[in-house]
């Protein structure tokens, strides 16, 4: 069996007075994550830098109401609501068993800012949409913009957390970038000297 990974000294820097519930939920996830499903059998070694902190260093990038789509295990949806108390997230995850997990961490943390919807991006209903939408490891640029961009409110962002290959994935996008109106299209690197592991993320404003 894999070890978990030690708990890097930059973890209670990010989170500050809050550390203790990512500790918790960080402990969770790494005790029964593989076996539920939520996260695979490397990850052990590798769960706070890659996973936790790599989620938490966009927290200041946030604010309003939330929506994380494909919220799966809480990365990022979980993470950012114990880091930013102050914002409303609304995880939206349609498979039951994840859902289930995402429900148990909210009531085991005591999380009253998040709100957690069985659903698909494309069945979601919010007619004055989210002031920001997220999401984390879902799907290449060309597909996720479809479905986050109509949740997103006339003049509220895009903060899609992506891998290396985000500016191409930019580029590959232009089409979806244009139907969608979205303007300001942008890499942004986080955690520069601060991190093991950079987080890259795509930031965009949408015009309805």
């Amino acid at each position: 069996m894999n070890a978990v990974e030690a708990e890097p000294a930059v973890t209670a820097d990010l989170f500050g007075d809050r550390v203790e519930l990512a500790r918790s939920f960080t402990a969770a996830l790494a005790r029964v994550g593989e076996e539920r499903g939520l996260i695979g059998p490397l990850e052990l070694p590798r769960l706070w830098t890659r996973h936790i902190l790599n989620s938490a260093i966009a927290a200041p990038l946030f604010s309003g109401s939330v929506a994380d789509i494909g919220s799966g295990a809480g990365l990022p949806g979980i993470v950012l609501a114990i880091a930013r108390p102050d914002v409303h997230w609304t995880l939206i995850e349609p498979m039951e068993r994840r859902v289930t997990w995402l429900n148990e961490q909210v009531n085991d943390l005591g999380l009253d800012n998040v709100e957690v919807l069985r659903a698909r991006a494309e069945e979601v209903g919010r007619p004055k949409g989210f002031d920001v939408v997220t999401a984390r490891a879902v799907s290449a640029l060309r597909t996720l913009i479809p479905i986050t961009a109509p949740l997103v409110r006339d003049g509220g962002e895009l903060v899609l957390l992506k891998g290396m290959n985000a500016a191409n994935e930019i580029e590959a996008a232009q089409k979806q970038v244009k139907k969608f109106r979205l303007s300001g299209v942008r890499v942004e690197v986080l955690g520069e000297g601060v991190l093991p592991e950079t987080t890259r993320v795509v930031r965009a404003v949408v015009r309805g």
